[in-house]
């Protein structure tokens, strides 16, 4: 019986294909994903939702005549790079809560939202400032987010599992820093700062999957995915071009590879976490953006194969006995 993956960090740069490698597991029948991929069915947690979501505070903020919160403009990075800590540890609140399998029923899904970004900012050591807003703003705020929220929190709850025995948790985020960075990137940014944030529970139980590309490349297949009337869509989003010199202009995967106490690791706090590369420096994924019927057999065989070499590695990992 093959083995089963328990926790995956789907982690790259913007565009580099991440999604598109979980679109391509999860059309696969479930003996493929656990014979050749150690896969069993897949829960999934990504930050992007949050991401979107403080980008369309900030823009309700403006019309209600207030200050941005999250980012100088919507073109522009965070004001403040601890919200990268945010987002982590919205990821290890949903984590709780799928384990827990809780299901807050909250009066005003908006007003939930609004005050689980504020305690997981307090976590990354920032002020509760969605709190601190004038009362009316954040009334009218919340009554402007209402659907989306609901439909966030609905979409979530409902991707909880009974149990996560036999599932494989794929968990998915970028991270980064400015163009030309020296190393080590200097925390909050980069990925040595946000693995090392996530819960012990995760960690000890988590193998990287990195999906491989250069920066200038993540560039070019971020502009070719980009459709301005589909902003909060995963396969369709485009991260705006300063962001993308500023917070992904390179990364930390590379020199914390090199920095690896156990060979096939990468080295987070007292954790070794396996990682293995899915080779996408030339283009294999953006054909799965398209209709399953349209995908043509060879860059089916090319992306099935360089996943299953590199799942195939994860599992095979055996941590050195202390």
């Amino acid at each position: 019986m093959a083995k089963i993956l328990d926790t995956v960090l789907l982690l790259a740069l913007p565009a580099s294909g991440k999604s598109e490698v979980r679109r391509y597991l999860a059309h696969l029948p479930p003996k493929t994903a656990s014979d050749d991929f150690h896969m069993g069915p897949t829960a999934q947690l990504d930050d992007f939702p949050y991401v979107h979501m403080m980008r369309r505070i900030d823009d309700e903020l403006v019309k209600l005549g207030a200050e941005r919160i999250f980012f100088h403009s919507g073109e522009r990075p965070f004001k403040d790079t601890k919200d990268w800590g945010t987002l982590i540890h919205l990821i290890n609140k949903d984590y709780a809560e799928l384990v827990s399998k809780q299901k807050d029923k909250p009066a005003s899904a908006a007003e939930h939202l609004l005050d689980r970004i504020d305690d997981a900012g307090r976590k990354a050591g920032l002020q509760a400032r969605l709190k601190a807003l004038k009362p009316e703003t954040r009334k009218a705020l919340a009554a402007v987010l209402e659907k989306e929220s609901a439909q966030m929190l609905k979409e979530r709850q409902d991707a909880y599992p009974d149990t996560l025995k036999g599932k494989t948790l794929v968990i998915e985020f970028a991270r980064g820093g400015p163009d030309k960075s020296s190393m080590p990137l200097k925390a909050p940014l980069g990925y040595a700062y946000s693995i090392g944030e996530l819960s012990p529970e995760i960690l000890k139980k988590a193998a990287i999957l990195y999906v491989w590309v250069t920066p200038e490349e993540s560039r070019r297949k971020n502009q070719a995915r980009t459709d301005p009337n589909d902003p909060g869509s995963i396969l369709h989003h485009g991260v705006p071009i300063e962001v993308m010199m500023n917070d992904y202009g390179c990364d930390d995967m590379d020199w914390l590879e090199s920095e690896a106490r156990v060979k096939g690791t990468v080295p987070i706090k007292r954790c070794d976490i396996p990682i293995a590369r899915f080779d996408n420096r030339v283009d294999k994924t953006s054909f799965l953006r398209a209709e399953q019927k349209d995908w043509k057999p060879a860059d089916v065989k090319a992306v099935h194969e360089g996943l299953k070499a590199a799942l195939d590695k994860l599992a095979a990992f055996e941590p050195v006995k202390a």
